[in-house]
């Protein structure tokens, strides 16, 4: 029997993360994959979509070229859209997998299942072992049991990468994150968009609604249709699909998109059989990212919680450096997200509402976009940046971002929440002239009565 320090079964951002850090530390390390190492978010998540959304924004700035003085005609042709996003994952994979192959990570094919604490079968042909296992199996796309997914007229989020043709209509079921990134890459290339949701607004997880709201007024200034409050009750295939809503509506499109969640991967893996404790599927850790199983660590979105690929990767960490000896943990307080919509979203730590929830005290800073230079320059004046912080400590607590580059903006005020920064020494920080970075240094002045361009 092969043996190894470290035994890790999933190779997506938590399990490769893991098997570097470990490698770095010493340990022999083996990772079983039964698909593509980088897992969900290199080949069916945030690389392709994000390249794809890449597609639709240069597009769209193409459209809009006379508003800067440049004539040009403009057109798309979506297989080599499509085309260019599979160079993107190429690219990236052969990356990664040169650097397990430069730290001697072992990687073995196929499906990995726990057979002792200390052993795990793969594909039912080769048992191997190590002192410590790590579990990093991901998740899939959740489906409705109500709903067929034929793959051709239903699909999911994995499957409709894999389009090789724009439908004329669509309609997206759920409007979470995936479900907004989605409408808003198919809008951008003139397919007409229906989203409904069950719940009464669209990203139900943010607690915040002027924010969603005006991200609510962007979606339908672009010609997206947002039906909420609503739910999905069944799907007729005839030439395209038909859907019946909750309401007694009825929908004809070419495509019905479901992006109702996701599926935590734990069944299969013999978890029960070893006595390892879960709850709803999701695989119960400490900080340290470890089972009730002493040696035996989870990671990523089988956890549960924000299922981001960049919290996995902390957890990736986390949890080689606890098995490495070292005394790390997770801090769950600092979890930047974002909807790459357009505009952007991005929030980190709490919302006022929640703070208050909390008998948190809060004072609130704002500043919209429109009266940024920068953003006026780029012709991206849509939304706003919001402070939350502690009004006894003045301590940054919170922040949600709507507008252009708010994922970049967002990680300094990550970077606040994370070191408890008060709002004065954000706000009196100089940032550089004209940036879309002074509307955190600008909203954080408006907390402290003191803004100037708003």
């Amino acid at each position: 029997m092969e043996r190894f320090d470290v035994i890790i079964i999933g190779s997506g951002p938590a399990g490769y993360v893991s098997a570097i850090r470990l490698a770095d530390l010493g340990k022999n390390v083996a990772v079983i994959e039964h698909r593509d190492i980088g897992g969900t978010c290199l080949h069916r998540g945030c690389i392709p979509t994000k390249t794809l959304l890449h597609s639709a924004f240069v597009y769209e700035t193409a459209k809009r070229a006379r508003l800067f003085g440049i004539n040009c005609e403009v057109s798309c042709d979506f297989g080599l859209i499509q085309q260019r996003k599979e160079k993107v994952i190429k690219r990236l994979l052969i990356g990664v997998e040169s650097l397990m192959k430069n730290r001697g990570v072992t990687v073995k094919k196929g499906k990995g299942r726990l057979i002792t604490n200390k052993s795990v079968e793969i594909n039912e042909r080769e048992i191997i072992s190590a002192e410590s296992i790590v579990i990093a199996t991901g998740s899939e796309p959740a489906t409705l049991s109500e709903v067929n997914i034929d793959e051709e007229n239903i699909i999911t989020s994995d499957t409709v990468l894999n389009m090789r043709n724009l439908p004329k209509d669509i309609l997206i079921v759920g409007a979470g994150a995936v479900g907004i990134e989605f409408a808003t890459f198919f809008s951008a290339f003139g397919t007409k968009v229906t989203i409904i949701e069950m719940m009464n607004d669209i990203l139900p997880e943010l607690r915040d609604r002027k924010i969603t709201a005006i991200l609510q007024k962007a979606l339908q200034k672009r010609g997206i249709v947002v039906k909420s409050g609503m739910k999905l009750e069944q799907i007729e295939v005839n030439q395209g699909t038909v859907a019946t809503l909750s309401t007694g509506e009825r929908l004809r499109t070419d495509k019905v998109l479901l992006s109702t969640g996701r599926r935590l991967n734990t069944s299969g893996l013999g978890l029960k059989d070893i006595g390892l404790k879960t709850e709803r599927d999701r695989i119960l850790v400490d900080n340290k990212m470890r089972t009730n199983i002493p040696n035996i660590h989870a990671i990523g979105d089988v956890t549960g919680g924000m299922l981001m690929a960049h919290k996995a990767q902390c957890e990736g960490v986390v949890c080689a450096e606890v098995i490495a000896g070292l005394d790390s943990v997770m801090d769950y307080r600092v979890i930047p997200w974002v909807v790459f919509s357009r505009p952007e979203l991005a929030c980190v730590g709490m919302t006022d509402e929640e703070a208050q929830e909390k008998g948190i005290t809060t004072v609130v800073g704002e500043f919209p976009f429109i009266a940024s230079g920068k953003a006026v320059v780029m012709g991206e004046t849509e939304g706003m940046v919001k402070i939350i912080a502690d009004a006894n400590t003045e301590e940054v607590i919170g922040a949600q971002i709507i507008g252009p580059d708010a994922s970049i903006i967002i990680s300094e005020l990550a970077l606040a929440v994370k070191n408890r920064l008060k709002i004065k020494e954000i706000g009196n920080t100089i940032h550089p002239h004209p940036t879309l970075s002074e509307t955190v240094m600008e909203s954080c002045k408006d907390a402290m009565g003191e803004a100037i361009h708003k």
